[in-house]
């Protein structure tokens, strides 16, 4: 395995054009830059006293560094007096995270919890791959391999639903002039997609404008998303973390489910719980009856 001084070597070798072309590799292009992960770039860089970083999601204290909950390190303890023993996990994921994921997630008494199929998956990177995959796989006629994203929308979703081999369309989501929700054009774009789309929804917090739909206007679009037969495809990555309260921030996956909306859903971990960064992903049964 490559040390991260050696990678570190390696990009830089990479990023020289001329070198470039003497390598075996030189052909392949350089991706995007992240325009997030740049402004951090520039922020480190600024030499202001009082700069404050909030271009990237996690928890900081007033140093301006991350704060690791105490749950976390409650969270650290416990896994070390465990004394496990590091044994390979199946190919699943280990099944007592996945179930304690979805009681979560959908509440102990929820009767999804028990006909929910539900993998764990590398932070909320790997859990959309796989989401989105199985899309592209399963349901591609059926969705005309695309899939409807806000505008705008976190920067990973776009790449990474390409490269599964979907397509991306928007949906109206943040007004710029208002600077708030156009829930108004976000429900016109439902209605006109056609029946049986899929559309990506941020559970809570939405990324990047921290803008979410109030519980009736979840209540709305659950009934119009029902109507079309749209499949909902929830990126949760900070239930507990929007609100402070995880109950309150399940509110509109939980609703779904209870109006009937068989969901996909990729849940994240890597905002609030810094040591256990591993996500899952789950599919209620019979996505497509």
């Amino acid at each position: 395995m490559a040390s991260a001084a050696s990678l570190k070597n390696f990009m830089r070798f990479v990023r020289q054009p001329s070198l470039r072309r003497l390598s075996s590799w030189g052909k392949v292009p350089m991706g995007p830059a992240d325009p997030i992960l740049g402004l951090s770039e520039e922020f480190q860089k600024d030499t202001f006293s009082k700069k404050v970083n909030v271009g990237v999601g996690a928890y900081r204290g007033d140093d301006g560094k991350p704060h690791v909950l105490n749950s976390v390190r409650t969270a650290e303890k416990r896994v070390l007096e465990a004394n496990m023993n590091h044994e390979y996990a199946p190919i699943v994921g280990v099944q007592s995270y996945v179930n304690k994921s979805l009681e979560f997630v959908y509440g102990k008494e929820n009767p999804a919890v028990n006909r929910t199929a539900a993998v764990q998956a590398l932070s909320g990177t790997g859990a959309l791959r796989v989401c989105f995959e199985f899309l592209s796989r399963f349901a591609g006629d059926q969705l005309g391999n695309k899939i409807y994203m806000p505008q705008p929308t976190w920067g990973n979703h776009i790449p990474i639903a390409n490269d599964s081999g979907l397509d991306v369309e928007f949906y109206k989501y943040y007004d710029k002039d208002a600077m708030w929700m156009d829930f108004a054009g976000m429900m016109a774009d439902v209605k006109k997609a056609p029946d049986g789309s899929a559309f990506l929804l941020h559970a809570c917090a939405h990324n990047p404008t921290g803008i979410d739909p109030t519980p009736e206007e979840w209540k709305e679009l659950s009934h119009v998303m029902k109507a079309k037969k749209h499949i909902p495809v929830f990126d949760s990555a900070y239930q507990g973390f929007a609100s402070g309260d995880s109950e309150v921030d399940a509110f509109a996956i939980r609703h779904f489910v209870a109006e009937g909306h068989n969901i996909a859903l990729c849940q994240s971990y890597a905002k609030k719980l810094w040591p256990l960064r591993r996500t899952y992903w789950n599919l209620q049964h019979c996505l497509w009856r």
